[in-house]
């Protein structure tokens, strides 16, 4: 058994109690902690050493990096980061935190469904006016999830967990996937969550078919990744195939959704309206007219914050980390020619 150090840099700041159990995985591990803003500030003679570099934006040129073999990122989405040099090298592994923050991504998801469904906007504005509708049952009916239909562009972990807190009520989910050949998921997923083998939609879908599945469905859910392949993926035809009555929601990246195409739809009311957490320009400009249209929810890029984001990334990074070591497959593997 090899005894040979492993120099492992962190430019993320972690509790010192979480930071104890990445030295308790194994006595080979020695660990450094550099909280920095830019590649920079790391001495030459540090970066020389690192041989696991855990990260959230800090990439090192890979001249400086002899012994680098794995970066493990602190975020789902790498797009920020998809044009460094580092990410096309071979020998070096680059892993992703995705799964890691499916629950809170989802139980927004879940709030925002619920809250287009039950005109909580319009609610709202009547509270601030002070104002008790004298149409309240026909204005205010609502769309209930139970036998709605939801499809969820991008079945990845966050979308997996969606399809289940929506299972239970009585949702007929559908699903879009690159790839519908593998309807499980291999990538990380915390025990009890998600639907790894592919178990809780209708009907799956390739991207391909997408305006098919979105015919169908009462509200749409958006989580991809951005790439190359997915930018400009929700336009002008995408939002014409979508009910008059039907709610977009979007989690996924600033990108995906060409907003043009969706500030059009929503003002022309060819959709009920949306529910958007990512945006092509952030923050979102003043001049925005998302701002003030009375049928969009607007959150500023906030789904996947929790206060158990650093646990729940320290759990995944340790369960790769125990992969590493073993020599096994490591979760959440980036692939250049994807783009995550």
């Amino acid at each position: 058994m090899s005894t040979t150090p492993i120099p492992t840099l962190f430019t993320v700041s972690f509790p010192p109690e979480l930071l104890e159990k990445v030295i308790q995985v194994s006595p080979r591990i020695r660990l450094m902690t550099h909280t920095v803003r830019s590649a920079e500030e790391i001495p030459a003679e540090l970066w020389k050493q690192v041989e696991i570099l855990y990260t959230d934006r800090i990439l090192p040129d890979p001249a400086l990096v002899p012994n680098l073999r794995w970066v493990q990122f602190h975020f789902a989405g790498v797009d920020h980061v998809a044009s460094h040099p580092l990410m096309g090298k071979k020998d070096i592994q680059i892993t992703t935190l995705s799964g890691a923050a499916a629950p809170q991504v989802a139980e927004h998801v879940l709030l925002m469904l619920l809250a287009l469904g039950h005109k909580i906007p319009e609610l709202a504005a009547f509270q601030a006016r002070a104002e008790w509708p004298k149409d309240r049952w026909e204005r205010f009916r609502a769309l209930e999830l139970r036998e709605s239909t939801v499809g969820i562009v991008g079945y990845g972990s966050i979308g997996r967990e969606v399809a289940r807190l929506l299972h239970p009520l009585g949702t007929r989910i559908l699903a879009a996937k690159r790839d519908v050949r593998h309807p499980e998921d291999h990538g990380y997923t915390p025990p009890g969550l998600g639907d790894p083998n592919g178990d809780l939609f209708t009907r799956l879908y390739p991207i391909q078919a997408l305006r098919s599945m979105l015919k169908e469905c009462d509200f749409v859910v958006v989580c991809l990744p951005l790439s190359p392949a997915t930018r400009g993926l929700i336009g002008e035809a995408e939002l014409a195939a979508m009910k008059p009555s039907a709610f977009l929601v979007d989690v996924s990246r600033g990108g995906i959704v060409n907003h043009a195409a969706l500030i059009a739809a929503l003002q022309e009311k060819r959709i009920a309206g949306a529910a958007l957490d990512v945006f092509p320009e952030e923050p979102l400009p003043p001049s925005s007219p998302l701002w003030k249209m009375p049928n969009v929810i607007i959150t500023p890029h906030i789904s996947g914050i929790s206060a158990h984001y650093s646990q729940r990334a320290m759990d995944l990074f340790l369960e790769n980390l125990k992969r590493y070591l073993s020599g096994n497959l490591l979760y959440n593997l980036y692939d250049p020619e994807l783009g995550y």
